[in-house]
């Protein structure tokens, strides 16, 4: 596939593992050059180690993406470096557990900072150095499509990101900059490694997922370099679901399913 993404700058926020280490080497493979930020410096140096081994061109930028003034920072910077910036891939995230009751305001107002204030931020400082032909890409989630128990800042600020994008497409469409988001299914992140330990909820969600296999950093990052790419060219404005086939099912399918995983036992 021509993506016609070399020499092409990069922004990936929370680069330093999981979905944005993975996408920050799927687009240094395709000869982008790539600003690996992250709030974790060392982390993110261990990304551009590992793609300056390969021969690509990275920098590693320490950034807290809730504070406006490290997101211009980096901003600024991969301009400095790279003097241009083509793709801005807002992939950082946090997560606080929590119901309206239980949930602290600090906590609600943590997650909206990180999760979308971000998203916002980033477009704000990486727009006016943008060409024609430019995207900003953010990792939404199944969850701003639909609910979760416990998880309300979640939630909202995922369901959020996905207007947000909509938005920031209607508005920097005719400057040529296409914006999108990607709503992944379960993804076996460095974090979600945890929660798949439960042989229980794994078997669950395996059996829940017509593709019959969990989801990698991989799979998100290729869906990444896709929308950013020339062959996504027409695709604007989108929450592109990857998820395995998990959310094409209704209600009754998923409780056959578990039924028969209880029979298996």
């Amino acid at each position: 596939m021509n993506t016609g993404l070399a020499a092409k700058a990069v922004i990936i926020t929370g680069a330093g593992s999981g979905i944005g280490r993975a996408s920050a080497q799927l687009f240094a493979a395709e000869g982008a050059l790539v600003a690996v930020a992250d709030v974790r410096l060392h982390t993110a140096q261990q990304t551009v180690d590992l793609l300056a081994a390969d021969g690509h061109r990275a920098i590693a930028i320490e950034v807290d993406v809730a504070d406006p003034h490290q997101v211009q920072a980096m901003v600024e910077r991969t301009v400095a470096e790279f003097g241009r910036l083509d793709v801005l891939f807002n992939n950082a995230a946090t997560v606080r557990v929590g119901d309206a009751i239980d949930l602290a305001i600090d906590d609600w107002d943590v997650v909206w900072r990180t999760n979308v204030s971000s998203v916002f931020f980033g477009a704000k400082y990486a727009v006016p150095h943008m060409q024609p032909g430019s995207s900003i890409i953010s990792t939404a989630s199944l969850s701003g499509l639909g609910a979760d128990q416990g998880l309300i800042s979640y939630n909202a600020t995922k369901a959020a990101v996905i207007n947000l994008t909509r938005t920031m497409a209607v508005d920097f469409g005719p400057r040529g900059i296409r914006v999108n988001c990607i709503c992944p299914g379960v993804t076996m992140t460095p974090a979600m490694k945890g929660y798949m330990a439960d042989e229980r909820l794994r078997d669950l969600i395996l059996a829940a997922t017509p593709s019959a296999r969990l989801g990698q950093p991989e799979d998100i990052g290729r869906a990444a370099v896709w929308l950013a790419s020339d062959q996504a060219s027409f695709v604007n404005g989108q929450p592109i679901v990857v998820d395995g086939g998990l959310t094409i099912q209704n209600g009754f399918s998923l409780m056959q399913q578990a039924r028969s995983l209880d029979g298996d036992r």
